[in-house]
C-alpha cells in the first residue's frame, strides 16, 4: 500500500531525501532569517529562564528611581539599570524579559488552542463533507464576517481579563484560520489515490485521516502556527494596551506600552523599547515562517538545497 508521503516530493532534486545538516547549511546561506533565528532563540533561552538573566527583581519599587533613562546607576554602588527604571522605580531590563514570557506565553498557548480545535475541524469537514462541512465552514464565515478585536473585546468584558481568559478568547476568535486552510487542503487530498486504495483495503477514516491526510499537511500547518503566535502577541499587546488583556502586577509588553504611555514625551523608553520587542519577535517570526515556507516547499526546496 503507498504512503502518504508518496505524491509529495521529498528530495532536493537529486533524489536524496536533504537531511538536517543540508538544511542547517541552506540557513546559514540566508543571514536575515538566520539573524532573526539567533534572536527568537535568544529571546526563548530569557524568557524561560527570566529569573537567572533578569539582573533585578521586577516587582520591587524604587519611587526614587523613578523613569531614570538608560544606563542610570542603581541607589547600590556596582548597580546600573541598563534599560533605565519605569514610573515605580522598577529595572525595565527584567520588566521586559518576565513581559516577554508572558506575551510569548499567551501567543504560544493561544495558537496551539486554535491549531488543535480549528484543524480538528478542518480534518472532519474536508474528509467527510456534506452537511458537517456546511455547517463548519458558515461558523467560520460568521467568525471571518466580524472584527478580531472587536470579538475578543466583547467576550473579555463578559468574563473579564487575566492570562487564561485572554488565551482562550484569542483561541476562539483564531481557530477559523486553522480549519479554512485544513479543509482546503483535505479537499485536495482526500481523492489521492493512496487515500482511496486505503478506504478500498478497508481501513477506518481515523486511520487515513491522522495516517495517510494530516502527514500531509503539517508542513504548512506549522508555517500557519508560527505566523499566528505573531498575530497573537500583537493582539495581546492591543488588548493589554486597551486594559483588557494581562492585568497588574503581572507584566507584558503591551501592558509596559500602557502604563508608559502617559510619561512619552518625558521618558521615552518606557514605550519605545516594549515595543521594538514586540516589532522585533513579530518580524522574527515572519521571517522565520517565510523561510520555512520555502524550504518546505517540494517546488522551492532545491533552490536552497543546491
Amino acid at each position: 500500500m503507498m504512503t502518504a508521503i508518496d505524491h509529495t516530493t521529498t528530495d532536493d532534486g537529486a533524489g536524496q531525501s536533504p537531511g538536517l545538516w543540508r538544511y542547517l547549511r541552506a540557513l546559514a546561506r540566508d543571514p536575515v532569517t538566520l539573524l532573526a533565528v539567533v534572536f527568537l532563540i535568544v529571546l526563548a533561552i530569557s524568557a524561560l529562564g527570566a529569573e537567572l538573566v533578569a539582573p533585578h527583581d521586577p516587582t520591587r519599587l524604587s519611587l526614587a528611581m523613578r523613569n531614570k533613562p538608560p544606563l542610570s546607576p542603581g541607589l547600590l554602588e556596582g548597580v546600573t539599570h541598563y534599560l533605565g527604571t519605569d514610573e515605580l522605580g522598577r529595572d525595565l531590563l527584567s520588566r521586559l524579559i518576565f513581559g516577554g514570557r508572558v506575551s510569548i506565553a499567551v501567543g504560544l498557548i493561544g495558537a496551539l488552542f486554535a491549531g488543535v480545535f480549528g484543524t480538528t475541524l478542518g480534518l472532519i469537514a474536508g474528509y467527510y463533507r456534506g452537511r458537517t462541512d456546511d455547517a463548519v465552514m458558515r461558523a467560520v464565515d460568521a467568525m471571518a464576517a466580524l472584527p478580531t478585536l472587536l470579538i475578543a473585546l466583547f467576550f473579555l468584558f463578559v468574563v473579564g481579563a487575566g492570562f487564561w481568559n485572554l488565551v482562550i478568547v484569542l483561541a476562539f476568535v483564531r481557530w477559523r484560520v486553522f480549519a479554512r486552510l485544513t479543509r482546503g487542503m483535505v479537499l485536495s487530498l482526500r481523492e489521492q489515490p493512496y487515500v482511496l486504495a486505503a478506504k478500498a483495503i478497508g481501513a477506518s477514516d481515523t486511520r487515513i485521516i491522522f495516517r495517510h491526510v494530516l502527514p500531509n499537511i503539517l508542513s504548512p500547518l506549522m508555517v500557519l502556527f508560527t505566523l499566528e503566535v505573531a498575530v497573537l502577541i500583537l493582539a495581546e499587546a492591543a488588548l493589554s494596551f486597551l486594559g483588557f488583556g494581562i492585568q497588574p502586577p503581572d507584566s507584558s509588553w503591551g501592558l509596559m506600552i500602557a502604563r508608559g504611555r502617559e510619561y512619552l514625551t518625558s521618558a521615552w523608553w518606557l514605550v519605545t523599547l516594549p515595543g521594538l520587542a514586540i516589532f522585533l519577535t513579530t518580524l522574527g517570526l515572519n521571517l522565520v515562517a517565510a523561510w520555512a515556507r520555502a524550504i518546505t516547499d517540494p517546488v522551492q526546496r532545491w533552490r536552497w538545497l543546491a
